[in-house]
């Protein structure tokens, strides 16, 4: 059996282990039950053409178990969901059925989203194939896909059987997927963990860049453990605020910037890094952290490969138009998950609007 780390998501009923190590996929038939019941699994193009067979025989599938779906964001849509449900209701799918996720986060998000509503709940496994994916979007049930006026505005919350994160299927990551992930990996020190962040600026971003094996294991493990300590704490993300919000850290700006080139430009990482820099640069306007250390989060996005300016063209008014769609706005006032200091993060909404406006400025002039 091969080494691997397995963690425990504590949600009760809901509890779900995650399984991270190279082999986890060849290994599938022993973490994942499959007796009496029906597999079905849900892929991309891009995936597919590396992995299907692997997956296949792991899971023990016929090519009639398998819909493979176009890659990218586009796909995480109401006419894909559909197509999805349609494949299921074809498939004359039980209560007890099991449908895996095998993919980046579009194909988790999607698949999660359907099998939530499909009979009103079946049972879903995350296989994610992409830094991202492994760090953040597999682990803690949200669901859901894009509309035009805003990302992951339709959704819900459906905690997964278990996630296999395959360490092994990173090493064929295109390097702009996996800057992509890099970007959610600093957003968790910035958030939560001023030494892990301190690890990543002293060579820990260089050696994820160079796709290290050791520190790539490390660093997964670490996150998943991070996300799974706060989706224990607060799965529903509650309303008023609780810890799972501070999860969205960057993530309001990025999501402006998504839905401003229509889910087909940018990676949803590459958007959350650029969102990273704009929260730090409201931040240090708002007194909470140094211009110094805007600009060490400055060059540590760009070691890694990741934007830090908007698309060209997109002004103010844009970003605040999309910005008043997000789902965090409550009462008809924007809130904003901010820095208080590196390594601790809090959601507000009581923020000077004038700095925001400075912040929007600095980056559209």
């Amino acid at each position: 059996m091969t080494v691997s780390t397995t963690l425990t998501v504590a949600l009760g009923g809901r509890s779900y282990p995650i399984h991270i190590g190279a082999g986890q996929l060849a290994e599938a038939a022993g973490r994942v039950s499959s007796t009496g019941r029906k597999v079905l699994l849900l892929t991309d193009e891009n995936v597919a053409a590396r992995y299907l067979a692997h997956a296949q025989q792991a899971f023990g599938l016929s090519p009639e178990q398998v819909l493979v779906l176009p890659a990218g964001e586009p796909s995480k849509s109401w006419d894909s969901a559909g197509h999805v449900l349609d494949w299921m209701l074809g498939q004359r799918l039980a209560r007890d059925a099991l449908l895996i996720a095998f993919g980046g986060g579009v194909i988790g998000d999607l698949a999660g989203f359907c099998a939530a509503i499909y009979q009103r709940g079946i049972a879903f496994v995350q296989v994610p194939t992409t830094l991202l994916a492994m760090v953040d979007s597999s682990v803690g049930g949200k669901t859901g896909i894009n509309h035009p006026r805003g990302k992951n505005m339709i959704g819900a919350f459906h905690q997964p059987e278990a996630v296999l994160a395959d360490l092994s299927l990173l090493d064929t990551l295109p390097p702009r997927e996996r800057a992509a992930g890099i970007a959610e990996i600093i957003k968790y020190g910035l958030l939560g963990d001023a030494a892990f962040y301190q690890r990543l600026i002293d060579g820990g971003v260089a050696a994820l860049v160079a796709g290290d094996h050791a520190v790539t294991a490390e660093v997964v493990a670490h996150c998943c453990a991070m996300k799974a300590a706060i989706v224990a704490q607060d799965e529903r993300e509650a309303i008023g605020g609780g810890p799972r919000a501070l999860l969205n850290l960057g993530h309001t700006f990025g999501h402006a910037v998504e839905a401003h080139t229509g889910y087909t430009q940018w990676l949803h990482g590459e958007a959350v890094g650029l969102g990273l820099l704009m929260a730090a640069d409201l931040s240090a306007r708002l007194g909470a952290v140094t211009v110094a250390e805007v600009e060490h989060l400055r060059s540590l996005l760009t070691q890694a490969g990741l934007p830090t300016m908007p698309p060209a063209g997109m002004t103010p008014a844009q970003f605040r138009q999309l910005m008043a769609g997000d789902k965090k706005v409550a009462a008809g006032r924007l809130r904003l998950v901010l820095l208080r200091r590196i390594g601790e993060a809090v959601l507000s909404a009581d923020f000077d609007d004038e700095a925001l406006g400075r912040t929007l400025a600095q980056f559209c002039h």
